[in-house]
């Protein structure tokens, strides 16, 4: 957990699952995928929150949620056998953005991942998010892949 003077970095609890769909829903990508209120996401929280190598994290300011991320730990064969961490799905409201919210959870990720034996971080952004780009290759990652999807 980390926590500034208004601020705390924590893992999520079912309370939170409104307010980081909100989070979620809120730009343009979001907006025309998410359905805030769906029964579906209190399921998929169960499960993330069931998995030790999934962590749901959330910045809370005063019991309201300002900011998420998701944490996943893959163990692997390749690089001996190391563990990689993935960051997915960071999201800081509107109001909260250029303050340094974004970089203290990220680099929070990181923390944790070290903590966990993690060999490397790694995320994915959007193509089309190239404020997003901007972000994370100031904070040390490098666009050194090509990701794919196949929608299902």
């Amino acid at each position: 957990m980390w926590q500034s003077d208004h601020v705390e970095i924590r893992r999520a609890t079912a309370a939170d699952v409104a307010g980081i769909v909100a989070l979620l829903a809120d730009d343009p990508l979001g907006a025309a995928r998410e359905r805030p209120g769906d029964p579906r996401y209190d399921a998929a929280f169960a499960a993330i929150d069931s998995d030790p190598d999934q962590l749901l994290a959330v910045a809370d300011e005063g019991g309201a949620v300002v900011g998420t991320l998701q944490l996943t730990l893959t163990p692997g064969l390749s690089r001996v056998g190391a563990t990689r961490a993935t960051i997915e799905a960071v999201r800081v409201r509107g109001d909260q953005r250029g303050d340094g919210l974004g970089q203290r959870l990220v680099e929070w990720a990181v923390d944790v991942a070290r903590e966990r034996g993690a060999v490397l971080v790694q995320l994915t952004t959007d193509a089309s998010r190239t404020d997003a780009h901007r972000f994370y290759e100031r904070l040390g990652f490098v666009p050194s892949h090509i990701g794919m999807k196949l929608p299902l």
